[in-house]
């Protein structure tokens, strides 16, 4: 499968389980759907970072590839957040922060890095892009509990003197 359209799939799928998020009144029901958007989001930035960003850096993208990598920081910091304050007020809330962030990143993804992508490789690269991101998405899932394995890096990169 073509990975821009993996990758869109992928989104569209977290969409669905913010919206069901919002819509549940149960607590338990919350939990067990916020820990489905956290596998899924620790899935999609993992394959994105290790196969379909190294992929296309040397193309041109490296501008929005930088983006990228920040607000998967950000998310991830959200995401840390989130794991570790399931029972706790405000919970929903900063649920909503990291649909937010999410919705954002997804935004910048699909209108500026994809298209952008689309026109740099070829439809055959695309297709082998997609392949290996597939691959590494369900070895992922098999480990069980994806989410546990975020990790964030607290420090961006020391700064090189000019």
């Amino acid at each position: 499968m073509n990975v821009l359209i993996f990758l869109k799939q992928q989104h569209g799928e977290v969409a669905k389980l913010f919206a069901a998020f919002e819509k549940s009144t149960s607590d338990a029901k919350k939990i067990e759907l916020f820990k489905q958007i956290a596998d899924d989001l620790a899935v999609h930035a993992t394959i994105e970072e290790r196969h379909f960003y190294p992929a296309v850096r040397a193309r041109g993208t490296k501008m929005e590839l930088a983006e990228a990598y920040d607000e998967h920081l950000e998310v991830k910091k959200i995401l840390v957040d989130c794991l570790g304050s399931t029972t706790t007020p405000g919970f929903d809330g900063k649920v909503a922060a990291l649909k937010g962030v999410v919705e954002h990143h997804v935004e910048e993804e699909e209108n500026e890095l994809f298209p952008k992508v689309k026109k740099l490789l070829t439809a055959e690269q695309l297709e082998t892009i997609g392949t290996t991101v597939q691959s590494a998405a369900e070895e992922l899932k098999a480990t069980g509990a994806p989410r546990k394995q975020v990790k964030v890096e607290i420090e961006p990169p020391a700064a090189t003197a000019s």
